[in-house]
């Protein structure tokens, strides 16, 4: 069964995907913006862990090396490093989220222009 698409309705279809498009677009922004600052206290805060267990030395004496600093930083930043890993899904599901808009944008570019030449023949 064929449906029938009218121009009228094409045109309501790209109206509410240029709102999506502002929506996706705010959200995208918001949570780029989160992820950067969670990414820069996490950078800040694994430096300091670092600065601090290079100062220090193990229980037995000997100093730490880079990858036992880089383990401790890590672990004591663990809920940051988590943080800025769940941000960061989100930018992506945003940028997906965006490319989807964009492709129904398009869809419903071709579906408008088939509608119009479909007319031209009537």
């Amino acid at each position: 069964m064929i449906q029938v698409v009218t121009p009228a309705q094409i045109e309501a279809r790209l109206y509410a995907l240029s709102k999506e498009v502002d929506e996706a677009h705010s959200e995208l922004v918001e949570t780029e913006a989160e992820y950067h600052r969670i990414k820069s206290q996490y950078e800040i805060a694994m430096a300091q862990q670092r600065i601090n267990y290079a100062q220090r030395s193990t229980p037995t004496g000997k100093n730490y090396t880079v990858q036992e600093r880089d383990d401790h930083a890590l672990i004591e930043n663990k809920d940051l490093h988590v943080d800025m890993g769940i941000v960061e899904a989100r930018v992506k599901a945003s940028r997906a989220n965006s490319q989807r808009i964009k492709t129904q944008v398009e869809i419903a570019r071709s579906i408008g222009t088939s509608v119009r030449t479909s007319l031209d023949l009537a």
